[in-house]
């Protein structure tokens, strides 16, 4: 029998929900069907190391292979920093997307047609969402058409050719022209058989103020697709073509089931990877910008669309990266919106810099006259944030006056509370100082009557050290990493596992619920060993663990032999554990005498218990 000490987890039905809605079946296929080693040597050069493939890892610096991909076990593991997983995890780590995407993204690459499973009103919605998504697609391939062959499109070819948007870049980006009538995408759309009131939802038509009927959205307008993280296109930007017009310079799609324009950051579908390469992200403001640096060469490059930047594009850029060069025009507009990021950027955790382009200049005018050797000159160049800040406050007042100083610090204060960073507070106390030309001291007070405190959020980024992803290995008992390695042995008996330990004795919250999912899994017959249970865990913390103990190749000796002893010790682990409780109870000199025998006899009982052995491993059960 079992020992029960106490109310454990065994008897409860452990649930393992998957953070999706793709079937199970349609899983298995896509990850039969995905060997880890060719999906990740198409990411990065792997090199045959006996049985398993090594690389430089992709996700910390390193000068000697420590990355190691096993084809046997098709899960990925690095010894350096501790990130591991099957082939899910890490699509999912390097292209920073969730489960769900990374199942959609491995689903295409096999060629395996996803169809979820969900209650009627969320299939509603995500037809819907499907639908939109057909419909952005295939009007992006009108445009596209007409910029290259109507007749109607020879000013924005005249356009194109003016602002030198190669043709390469007109194929990357899918730029088009969106014909100056108030009902070509009407008539495109009847002749598709696509609802109205679907296109309407799409933003690419309006209804009429009477009522009576729709027009076109975009008329006359160079159109650049929108696309979200995955590449699909979800929304427009479109541009005039001349400078007369008294219209928006752009107007984008409106908000939509599939497009927000405060959480999509142009280019990124494109620039992601070298983001991630580079270690920063260039923010320019406008998209010809954008385009203008990543075919000059400067690919770790995003652009904000015509809005600040806001909350949920500073934890999208981090996703990537821990710095971001700020690009934006040196007019007084330009400098307006790089302090309005600050905000946001700091509060992210983001490291800040300026890259100041000398005026008139916007970076696509920049590379145009002086090329992109120059303009990555100026990348290196870019000055820290709050340097900039200083002396745009300077410029900004006068500097010799009381009331001039007194704003400049209250100014500088406050920015620098946001970070809540001792260190950035105390550099630019200094260069503060020496710029009004006050004491360290009397700017001090100035500074703490602006109430600033170290916080607790996030602060800047201010080393390129990355924390090691395995410490929370580190913390785990080295028993119970034991126990996972001796179950991934898979020359243990699980029946007998099932019988004798009881998961509530481990301590550890990963492990325990690792091992109460093997149990289950032994319990409904479909335990195949650690490999195959390793993508049911959909945190990181679970799947590190589990590549870790499954990257571990020796050889065990007498595993049965060795579960028993370990099952023992944790039982006997948590006998002393109530057994201290229990003392410390007892110690109390008002505790009442009909308390302190069944005390008493509860630590007899445990005594007792202690002693018993559990009935060795075998073959039957």
């Amino acid at each position: 029998m079992k020992a029960q000490l106490q109310p454990g987890e065994n008897g409860k039905s452990i649930s393992i929900k998957l953070a999706t809605m793709i079937p199970p079946s349609i899983l298995e296929q896509i990850r039969n069907s995905n060997d880890i080693v060719e999906v990740i040597g198409s990411y990065i050069p792997l090199k045959r190391s006996g049985a398993n493939y090594m690389a430089l890892c992709p996700f910390h610096k390193e000068k000697t292979p420590s990355f190691s991909v096993s084809p046997q076990k098709q899960i990925f593991h690095c010894f350096g920093c501790g990130k591991g997983g099957d082939v899910f995890m890490f699509v999912r780590e390097f292209e920073h997307v969730s489960f769900t995407e990374a199942a959609i993204i491995l689903a295409k690459r096999a060629g395996i047609q996803i169809e979820f499973s969900s209650n009627t009103q969320d299939q509603q919605s995500k037809n819907t969402k499907d639908a939109l998504l057909q419909i952005h697609e295939e009007i992006t391939k009108l445009w596209q058409t007409n910029l290259i062959e109507s007749s109607a499109a020879a000013l924005a070819r005249e356009y194109v050719k003016k602002r030198n948007i190669s043709n390469d870049a007109l194929h990357l980006f899918r730029i088009g022209y969106a014909i100056d009538s108030w009902d070509a995408t009407l008539q495109w759309a009847t002749k598709k058989d696509i609802p109205l009131n679907l296109l309407e939802l799409a933003g690419l038509i309006i209804k009429k103020e009477n009522g009576d009927g729709y027009y076109d959205r975009f008329r006359g307008r160079l159109m650049f697709p929108i696309c979200d993280e995955l590449g699909r296109v979800i929304g427009f930007s479109g541009r005039i073509i001349t400078g007369d017009e008294k219209t928006a310079k752009y107007i984008n799609s409106p908000e939509t089931p599939i497009f927000t324009k405060g959480k999509v950051i142009f280019g990124l579908d494109k620039s992601k990877k070298f983001i991630l390469e580079n270690k920063s992200a260039i923010v320019c403001e406008g998209q010809l910008d954008m385009i203008s640096c990543f075919m000059a060469g400067i690919k770790n490059v995003v652009a904000p669309l015509g809005t600040a930047l806001t909350a949920d594009h500073a934890r999208i850029i981090k996703r990537y990266t821990d710095e971001v060069i700020l690009c934006f025009d040196a007019d007084s507009a330009g400098q307006k919106a790089t302090i309005r990021a600050l905000d946001e950027l700091i509060e992210s955790g983001l490291s800040i810099k300026v890259l100041s382009i000398p005026s008139p200049h916007d970076p696509d005018s920049y590379i145009q006259s002086f090329g992109p050797e120059q303009f990555q000159t100026l990348v290196k160049n870019a000055r820290a944030f709050f340097d900039f800040y200083l002396d745009y406050l300077c410029a900004q007042n006068d500097v010799s006056s009381d009331l001039g100083k007194i704003t400049i610090a209250r100014s500088m204060a406050q920015a620098l509370e946001i970070t809540g960073h001792p260190i950035l507070f105390e550099t630019y106390l200094q260069k503060t100082a020496i710029k009004l030309g006050i004491s360290h001291s009397t700017l001090l007070k100035e500074f703490k009557r602006n109430k600033f405190r170290k916080k607790t959020a996030p602060n800047l980024q201010l080393t390129n050290e990355t924390p090691s992803s395995d410490d929370f290995i580190k913390k785990i008992p080295e028993k119970e990493i034991w126990l996972l390695k001796l179950i991934g042995s898979d020359k243990i008996e699980i029946d007998w596992l099932a019988k004798y330990l009881d998961t509530s004795w481990i301590q550890n919250a990963t492990v325990r619920h690792i091992v109460a999912a093997v149990i289950q899994a032994h319990h409904s017959n479909q335990w195949s060993g650690l490999p195959g249970l390793i993508s049911i865990f959909q945190d990181h913390e679970s799947q590190a663990l589990l590549a870790s103990v499954l990257a571990d190749n020796r050889e065990i000796p007498e595993p049965q032999k060795q579960i028993q002893e370990l099952v023992l010790y944790l039982r006997n682990l948590e006998i002393e554990r109530q057994l201290n409780q229990i003392l410390a109870l007892a110690n109390k000199n008002d505790l009442p005498d009909p308390e302190q025998k069944e005390l008493i006899s509860k630590r007899m009982k445990l005594m007792a218990l202690k002693n018993q052995p559990l009935s060795p491993v075998n073959k039957q059960g």
